[in-house]
């Protein structure tokens, strides 16, 4: 057991030293505020982000539907990063790129108007009341998404989980954004927007459990 522990110690490892040698991740890009448009994806395309992107299915899914548009999956982990960004490059995505920032520090690697469109795809709930500062639906963070969202901009949030689907339509009236769809069972509902027929690892394993997946879309009021 120590030795299996230590086995995956070592490639935690070597997969974070390996993002830095990967041409579609960055790391820490403050340089880059304002400039992912022009400096990365060179072009004008609106840029959609997945944040706390996991190992990049979700991101990756988009980028290879919507080829005109620039994918950026935002995480913390250097091990999922490299999966997705590995991926990312195995499919011959150009339009996806994957950067490892902590999301509550966003506003300092993007700048304001520069992101069109946010996915949450089951974030982790943190049911217990006293960590709800770090659901990425709290008041700090959706602050946070309106110093660096185009006005109108859209946020979507796909969670399996009751009580951040409730948690998320009260903060959401608190900091005035504008809801357009909720829905706490989306697949009993006829779906009419392909976006929602891409699933997750995630999605897939809680629809096999039964579970039903609550959906909201929301947009940034400006």
């Amino acid at each position: 057991m120590v030795e299996l522990k230590h086995r995956m110690a070592r490639k935690k490892l070597i997969r974070a030293a390996a993002i830095k040698t990967l041409p579609n991740v960055f790391e820490w890009p403050r340089e880059m505020k304002g400039h992912w448009n022009a400096r990365c994806f060179r072009n004008d395309n609106p840029i959609i982000m997945e944040l706390a992107c996991g190992e990049g299915f979700y991101t990756n899914a988009l980028a290879a539907k919507y080829p005109q548009k620039n994918l950026i999956g935002v995480d913390f982990n250097a091990e999922r990063i490299w999966r997705g960004a590995r991926a990312a490059l195995e499919q011959n995505l150009s339009n996806v790129v994957y950067v490892k920032i902590l999301i509550e520090f966003i506003y300092e690697f993007f700048a304001p108007q520069e992101v069109s469109e946010i996915w949450l795809t089951f974030p982790d709930p943190y049911p217990k009341r006293r960590h709800a500062k770090h659901r990425l639906t709290s008041p700090h963070f959706l602050q946070s998404y309106k110093k660096i969202m185009k006005p109108g901009g859209i946020i979507h949030l796909k969670t399996d989980d009751p009580g951040l689907y409730e948690y998320t339509l009260r903060s959401l009236e608190k900091e005035k954004y504008g809801i357009e769809v909720t829905t706490d069972d989306l697949y009993a509902r006829d779906i009419n927007d392909d976006l929602l027929l891409i699933k997750t690892k995630f999605e897939r394993k809680f629809l096999n459990m039964g579970k039903a997946i609550k959906y909201i879309r929301f947009r940034n009021q400006g």
